[in-house]
């Protein structure tokens, strides 16, 4: 369940820009609608990666993806963007569990030089029950981003201990045995991407 309910209001504050990206992969006949849609071109994104999870275990892309899975690049340092999103994931992830939809949201930190695995299990803890929390070194998270075609950067304050990171911002709904089969930017609601996920599993199968 959705641990952390003052999250929910950074959801109001936060402006949200971006859209919907749906893959050609699988039918999308049903699934697609609006002016912040754009179909097809998932079908490279995404692949495999070994990391390591909130709990300190090793794992790949095949431990994690066991289920539909809202996955998302970001941050634990984050002041603003990360939260919401992470948030609105988890949000997403309860309304598809109440419908009985088996899913679970996901972060991939961008940086493992501070989101160990303690940190990103207090992270996961403060957000979603079935959340899980991914880190590892530099070159694995690396490898998830370039699989995924995120981008990241450190910013260059001259602090050491209190950078914040430049990133992009999508969050990925990813099926096993499917691959990536949309991408959502910031703008959709809650309901919205819980609505988009569940008919494109129902279309996956």
């Amino acid at each position: 369940m959705v641990r952390n309910v003052a999250i929910i209001a950074v959801l109001a504050i936060v402006s949200m820009l971006g859209g919907i990206w749906y893959s050609t992969k699988m039918s999308v006949a049903e699934c697609v609608g609006g002016n912040d849609i754009i179909v097809g071109g998932l079908d490279t994104i995404g692949g495999p990666f070994s990391l390591v999870d909130h709990n300190g275990t090793a794992v790949t892309d095949l431990d994690v993806i066991t289920k539909p899975t809202l996955l998302y690049f970001g941050y634990t340092f984050c002041p603003d963007v990360c939260p919401a999103d992470t948030a609105r994931n988890a949000m997403a992830t309860e309304i598809l569990q109440d419908l009985g939809y088996d899913v679970q949201p996901a972060m991939i930190t961008i940086d493992p030089a501070r989101d160990t695995p303690k940190v990103m299990s207090d992270f996961v803890f403060n957000l979603h029950d079935d959340m899980i929390g991914l880190t590892g070194t530099e070159e694995q998270v690396k490898q998830a981003s370039l699989a995924y075609k995120t981008y990241y950067a450190k910013e260059q304050n001259g602090d050491p201990e209190y950078y914040l990171m430049d990133h992009s911002v999508f969050s990925y709904l990813v099926i096993p045995g499917q691959g990536t089969a949309a991408m959502f930017g910031r703008s959709p609601t809650p309901e919205t991407v819980a609505d988009v996920s569940r008919c494109f599993i129902d279309a996956a199968g």
